[in-house]
């Protein structure tokens, strides 16, 4: 086996009185994919970060070749050889790809910018990772998948002898992935040294060497891939049995009330003629791919996005939705998908956060922060809220944990009606289970719910009834024992029912 080229031994990190990390040691070698799997908080981040200089650690020793070495920045960590793409963006929004791309390392010709060079390894390291956008674009008007490519391009150019990777599949569909891996299996093969972290576990069989498994801030198993199943990697992780991920479906009465009708909703220029029932006691999977106009319909139908419906009905009483307040007010709520930038105030702390969307319930001139500190005790415990200190900036919470403040803040206007999108994009598995959970108790209780998904296995495991959109329209209708994985894509693709139902 040969001899690691970075190493932790015995690493401690703490945030003021808070230990994360409890004597962490883990072996990257070269030519080799290093998975580092764990539940939201288990402290795979900061591990990363400890490696590339960009947090110090508390005690311990970080070992490059043999040698101790110690970072004081991420500068110092990137001219060592160790690139981290952060699993949050960490790009200059009003900047152009090219100058995110070089930003900090520009080329020069003389006292000059050498911007041919420039924008001809821009577009060289874009079309490796099969990225179509134009170097020019500022990345303010990028997408999320294609943000994450350019993070990705941007480290193919730092030539790195450790690439660490954290969570870079989360906002990828699964075509880019694949680009990914490809990626990733060019640069295993020039013996570059891989740090890789994903909540899927089934990435991680396909292109881990080794799996180290963190839990409460420790490493509590190292093994070869090949020695690990996925559920054996998942009770790892969590401690606990999790073969049990989705909660039994609970039949919908045929005769529960409709809580929800929408005719002939239109989004303009994402979706049109969109119309769909939601009863009481359901959950309702909305499915296709990447453009599809999912959660473009369902944001024009809370009052996010400029929209027109035909008719739109709550508890049987037409209703018009022109802004979220309207949508609020029938008891309505949506919860987005970016919870980072639309969802949560990351300079803020958990309280703040909580009571924002519902604060008429808190007083009026004055806010009452002892009935806010309730709220938030209550949230804490029905919501298993897991951070050390109440008064904790939210971007500091780890993104389960950040998932579950967002829940709870929704949950404080009293929705009878919740569309979810992307519920558990980049949670682990423990604290998808738990939010698994919440959603059908929630719909037991008599709510509607709607999930927007791009996890197949996710609606297929939540869902009654599944709508699956193509080209901003609904393309087909799913129920029952009819929900496979098959006929979404079928559905989403264009393709429509399977021959044998058509002929059935």
């Amino acid at each position: 086996m040969t001899e690691p080229v970075l190493s932790l031994r015995n690493v401690h990190k703490s945030f003021g009185p808070v230990e994360v990390l409890h004597g962490v040691d883990l072996d990257i070698r070269a030519g080799e994919v290093l998975a580092l799997i764990g539940e939201n908080g288990a402290g795979k981040s900061t591990a990363m970060k400890c490696l590339a200089g960009y947090q110090p650690a508390s005690s311990g020793r970080i070992l490059l070749d043999g040698e101790e070495v110690s970072f004081a920045s991420l500068h110092e960590g990137e001219a060592a050889g160790i690139v981290l793409i952060h699993q949050e963006f960490n790009l200059a929004e009003q900047l152009t790809v090219e100058q995110n791309i070089f930003l900090g390392r520009e080329l020069r010709r003389g006292l000059l910018l050498d911007k041919a060079e420039m924008r001809r390894r821009s577009r060289e390291y874009l079309a490796r990772v099969k990225c179509r956008v134009d170097p020019d674009t500022p990345v303010s008007k990028l997408s999320n998948s294609d943000k994450q490519m350019v993070e990705i391009a941007k480290a193919l150019g730092r030539d790195a002898r450790v690439l660490i990777m954290d969570e870079p599949t989360a906002v990828l569909t699964n075509a880019e992935a694949a680009i990914l891996f490809e990626q990733v299996e060019a640069l295993r093969a020039t013996g570059t040294a891989i740090v890789f972290t994903s909540h899927k576990l089934g990435e991680v069989k396909q292109i881990a060497d080794r799996v180290s498994v963190m839990r409460d801030g420790m490493v509590v198993q190292t093994a070869p891939v090949q020695d690990m199943s996925e559920d054996q990697m998942a009770t790892a992780m969590v401690g606990r049995d999790v073969s049990d991920l989705y909660p039994a479906k609970a039949e919908v009465a045929a005769d529960a009330p409709v809580l929800l009708r929408v005719d002939g909703l239109d989004v303009p220029g994402f979706a049109e003629g969109v119309s769909f029932a939601l009863r009481a006691g359901e959950i309702l999977g909305i499915a296709g791919l990447v453009g599809s106009g999912r959660t473009e319909a369902m944001e024009g139908l809370c009052g996010l996005r400029i929209a027109r419906a035909d008719r739109t009905e709550i508890a049987g009483q037409s209703v018009q939705i022109r802004k979220p307040s309207d949508a609020l007010r029938h008891r309505l709520c949506y919860l987005t998908e970016d919870r980072k930038l639309r969802g949560l105030l990351l300079d803020k702390g958990m309280r703040e956060n909580l009571t924002l969307q519902a604060l008429a319930r808190f007083g009026g001139l004055l806010i009452d922060q002892k009935a806010e500190d309730a709220a938030l005790t209550r949230a804490i415990r029905e919501f298993d809220i897991r951070a050390g200190r109440r008064d904790v900036r939210v971007g500091n919470l780890s993104g389960g944990n950040q998932q579950k403040l967002l829940l709870a803040k929704v949950m404080q206007s009293e929705p009878q009606i919740l569309i979810v999108d992307e519920p558990t994009r980049g949670i682990d598995i423990g604290t998808k289970q738990q939010i698994y959970a919440f959603l059908s108790d929630l719909a037991a209780s008599g709510h509607g719910i709607v999930v927007i998904s791009s996890e197949m296995q996710e609606i297929i495991g939540l869902a009654n009834r599944v709508l699956v959109m193509r080209q901003g329209r609904i393309a087909g209708e799913l129920a029952g024992e009819a929900i496979t994985e098959e006929a979404i894509v079928r559905h989403a693709v264009g393709v429509g029912a399977d021959p044998k139902e058509r002929a059935a």
